[in-house]
């Protein structure tokens, strides 16, 4: 079976509108690259679009109705988007469900240090990354600090034209015999990728170094104010009190509330278009961003649907879908059954029948065949850019371990639903059978008894700094997801 290239079958219309909706999707993953930045945003969008939050309707015991739009977050990094259809919600809904958290390096609790005149910050890869694709990159810091009184302190360092950007380094050809000599693996060590945050040292006056060495005990020390003890400190560690000056001055923060911190070092600089005809774009986060921007968009932009539709955007499944926000978490059981009890039909058995009637598309990215590492691809069963949305049966590893195998029943009524709609769509698996493998969330939604098939976006250098897909099948996506919440 051959399934074209999409472009080919564009008229100027469809141009249009792929060129528009690549362009917002740009903007989105060049200002959202943490899944705090990506739920601020959805919410706001939302917003525009009548949606309103579950919790004020739950406070006001209202009734909901066919037609009324929610929203609703967990510690700002999960969130569930949903629009009440014609059809009694416990019948069943229509779900997207894709991610936005993605790889990176997180910066530990206690990573500040100084060596060799470098003010250094420790850090913790996220997700499964190559460590070598992280070093001689400009990169940004975003992320929240919360200090002790509550207070939040939002933080982006390397966006703007102005700021400065940070690297983690590399070994010079020169002198790196024996590191060329080591696996992919061991070249760059992940202990290893600590983020260059500064080289110049904090100067005191000598006067205030005299006097500052008049007084040792434990009890002045703990008198001393932020200013007095970041002076201390330059006695010993210049570049490191350097950079707490810094810091003090810009955003109040301490070096201890690095301990109530979530910064995240991602690749700075904007998404880009890519190729000399525009067609794809390059920019970091697109697994999964470029799955759960047009389900957002798809969902933020249906008319009255029969069955309630929901979008879903969760946090943690690139580290197994694991903690509060993660999909292996109540939350979203926990808010169908708050749905359920405004509609006056909330019980046990309600709400399981409700999630077992309910039907999904998993969205998250396919490996696109990448014409230089051809052999780890099986060509029949592979994604390609430009050939629209992505199904996947199955994922999973050798044997489909760990996978969520879809129905043929529910396969074809997807395809269906697809043709219907003119979306153009292949199937693919996630490479050769002993190549390796991967999964989504969608296994997890499938033990409530849904029905539930993987699908998304082809990526080429998927989980690399810089991830490249194509605007067609971005486009493709939208028409697919929007479809579904529709007709399914």
């Amino acid at each position: 079976m051959e399934h074209s290239n999409v472009w080919k079958s564009y008229k100027e219309e469809d141009l249009k509108a792929v060129e528009a909706l690549a362009k917002d999707y740009i903007g989105f993953i060049s200002d959202c690259k943490t899944e705090r930045e990506c739920v601020t945003w959805a919410i706001a969008k939302a917003q525009e679009k009548g949606y309103t939050k579950l919790e004020d309707a739950i406070a006001e015991g209202r009734a909901l109705k066919t037609g009324d739009k929610l929203w609703t977050h967990i510690h700002g990094k999960t969130l569930i988007l949903i629009h009440m259809g014609l059809d009694p919600i416990e019948t069943g809904m229509n779900i997207l469900g894709a991610h936005i958290d993605s790889p990176r390096l997180d910066i530990k609790q206690n990573p500040l240090y100084e060596a060799n005149d470098f003010a250094l910050l420790d850090t913790h890869y996220y997700g499964g990354i190559k460590y070598y694709q992280w070093v001689t990159t400009p990169l940004a810091i975003h992320g929240t600090v919360v200090k002790k009184s509550g207070e939040c302190i939002e933080v982006v360092v390397g966006e703007d034209a102005s700021d400065p950007v940070f690297c983690v380094t590399d070994l010079l050809i020169h002198l790196a015999s024996e590191q060329l000599e080591k696996t992919g693996k061991k070249i760059v060590e992940g202990e290893n990728l600590d983020v260059l945050a500064g080289s110049r040292p904090l100067v005191i006056e000598k006067g205030k170094k005299e006097e500052g060495k008049s007084d040792e005990s434990a009890d002045k020390e703990a008198e001393l104010s932020v200013e007095e003890k970041i002076e201390k400190l330059a006695e010993k560690e210049p570049v490191k009190a350097m950079l707490l000056k810094l810091l003090y001055e810009k955003y109040g923060i301490e070096e201890e509330d690095f301990l109530s911190a979530e910064l995240e070092v991602v690749p700075a600089g904007p998404a880009r278009e890519c190729g000399f005809d525009r067609s794809m774009v390059i920019g970091y986060g697109q697994d999964d961003r470029v799955c759960s921007y047009p389900s957002l968009c798809a969902q933020l932009d249906l008319a009255q649907p029969q069955k309630t539709a929901v979008c879903l955007l969760v946090d943690k499944e690139e580290i197994g879908s694991v903690g509060a926000t993660g999909i292996t978490s109540r939350f979203f059981e926990n808010t169908i059954a708050e749905v359920l009890e405004l509609t006056g039909a909330n019980s046990g058995i309600a709400l399981r029948r409700c999630l077992a009637a309910s039907s999904m598309l998993s969205s998250d990215v396919s490996a696109g065949l990448d014409p230089l590492y051809a052999s780890v691809f099986e060509p029949k069963n592979a994604a390609y850019l430009g050939r629209g949305l992505v199904f996947n049966k199955y994922t999973g590893a050798r044997g489909k371990s760990g996978s969520n195998d879809a129905s043929a029943e529910y396969l074809a009524k997807i395809r269906a639903i697809m043709d219907e709609n003119k979306v153009a769509f292949h199937t693919s698996e996630l490479g050769r059978v002993d190549a390796g493998g991967g999964g989504t969330v969608a296994y997890i939604l499938a033990e409530y008894g849904m029905n539930v098939i993987d699908s998304g976006v082809s990526v080429l250098s998927m989980h690399s700094p810089w991830e490249v897909s194509s605007k067609a099948d971005i486009y493709e996506a939208y028409k697919g997801y929007k479809a579904f919440l529709q007709d399914a």
